[in-house]
């Protein structure tokens, strides 16, 4: 396996092969200075100096040439294609340092293969940088986006509730933090919705609550939760079998906090974190929770169960409920929740939610400046009221079949009482198609944001 810290290394003047970089208004003045053998090759090979163009160039020492999208501002993605089709070796960018690109030539390398025949490992491409203050958290903001996706990748016969302890374990145990995991008898007690929806699973993959806790008491309480819904069946309002290819990734958000925490505890980020992943399976089984149940929250608020597919912001409730009774200064979570936030804005882009203005319009900015994006959508309150039940304090699913996103996000913010910042991002944590840099498979999406606000707002 790849070692993600070697790929990216300072300049030292070492030997390296150059990497030209042409943008598409740059591409003739460039193709004219050429001598004419590199010049034909180029033509050859179709050279146009259009986004992830390569091509290899007769130089003493071979060299390559990258089409790119502006070279005076490039992108965290330019160079990510080079960096998977480009042979084994220490490669840097001719005439300037390669910036944000760093970022994708690292992610670029990300492999999925642990069920796949074992073959020859491919050798590491390694970029040179002159900018060697900003290795380490590039390395990391790396590590943690692999984090993310190979969890998400992880099929759900080996990754359920147990699994995602385990990986809260590790966590833990790499940076000093302190695990306490609810479960059995205590977690029904004390988080009856959490246990309610992971009632059907077997005892194997039974269900919990995960709580990590780091940091300096004397600094501000951050809460991070992710909806840890390791597979989904949709319960007893059972998904069409289409509808559950993909429900291996229904833990992505659980990945994505944990993607967070890491890098906040890498970085040393001055807060007291306390990350929360209500971890389950929604399973079929006679012990299952039924539509027209009414479950009764953490925080004492009934449930009128509509519908049992549902079942992310029911343990989601119960893990808010929670994480506000420790009085954190702000409380984000991530959750792949709703198919309506995907019909809205796609794959590409999370949906965020906020109460506060100033948090939101801080993530927004973050998600811009490292080409992470996200996009805020409203907390109507008007559509609250589809919420309503006549026999229950609220219902889980709205009754009307639009703004489903929206409804979902209402939902959860009746666990969050005024006062408190808050951040909910519906993610997808899925790409269905490979871009450079982004496998097809499970991804971070809104996890940088995340971090880059983190990290204006607490001063590293």
């Amino acid at each position: 396996m790849i070692e993600i810290a070697q790929l990216l290394q300072p300049d030292r003047g070492q030997p390296a092969r150059s990497l030209h970089l042409v943008d598409k208004k740059g591409f003739e003045a460039w193709l004219a200075s050429q001598p004419t053998k590199i010049r034909d090759s180029a033509i050859a090979q179709g050279f146009k100096g259009e986004g992830y163009q390569l091509a290899i160039l007769p130089e003493e020492s071979w060299s390559a040439v990258l089409g790119v999208a502006n070279v005076e501002e490039l992108s965290p993605w330019c160079l990510a294609k080079a960096a998977e089709t480009l042979p084994e070796g220490t490669y840097r960018a001719a005439g300037q340092g390669p910036g944000p690109a760093t970022l994708g030539w690292l992610l670029g390398q990300y492999r999925y293969d642990r069920y796949k025949e074992k073959k020859s490992p491919q050798g590491p491409r390694i970029l040179l940088t002159d900018d060697p203050a900003r290795i380490e958290e590039t390395v990391t903001i790396a590590e943690s986006t692999f984090l993310v996706r190979d969890l998400v990748n992880t099929p759900a016969g080996d990754l359920g509730p147990e699994e995602l302890e385990i990986a809260a374990l590790a966590l833990a145990d790499s940076f000093g933090a302190k695990i306490r995991v609810v479960r059995d008898h205590e977690l029904k007690e004390g988080y009856p919705m959490i246990a309610a929806v992971g009632a059907a699973a077997i005892p194997e993959r039974a269900p919990r609550l995960i709580e990590l806790h780091w940091g300096d008491q004397r600094h501000p309480r951050l809460a991070v939760i992710g909806k840890g819904v390791c597979f989904d069946s949709g319960g007893l309002d059972i998904k069409p079998s289409s509808g559950m290819r993909l429900m291996k990734k229904d833990m992505g958000g659980a990945a994505h906090a944990l993607g967070l925490a890491r890098l906040i505890m890498k970085a040393n980020l001055p807060v007291r974190l306390h990350l929360l992943v209500p971890a389950v399976e929604n399973a079929v089984s006679g012990a299952a929770f039924r539509p027209g149940d009414i479950l009764k929250s953490r925080n004492g608020l009934t449930v009128e169960v509509g519908n049992t597919d549902a079942e992310g912001r029911l343990i989601l409730a119960d893990a808010l409920t929670r994480a506000l009774e420790e009085k954190p200064t702000l409380l984000i979570d991530f959750a792949t929740l709703t198919g309506a936030a995907r019909v809205a804005l796609g794959p590409d882009l999370p949906a965020l939610f906020a109460n506060d203005d100033t948090l939101a319009d801080g993530l927004l900015a973050a998600g811009t400046q490292v080409s992470d994006p996200l996009w805020r959508m409203p907390l109507w309150q008007p559509y609250a009221e589809m919420l309503s039940s006549d026999v229950a304090d609220i219902g889980n699913m709205a009754d009307a079949p639009m703004g489903g996103a929206v409804t979902a996000a209402l939902f959860l913010q009746k666990f969050v009482p005024a006062g408190t910042p808050w951040a909910h991002l519906d993610t997808f944590a899925w790409r269905s198609s490979a871009k450079p840099g982004r496998p097809k498979g499970g991804d971070a999406l809104g996890l940088r944001a995340a971090w880059e606000m983190l990290k204006a707002r607490h001063g590293k």
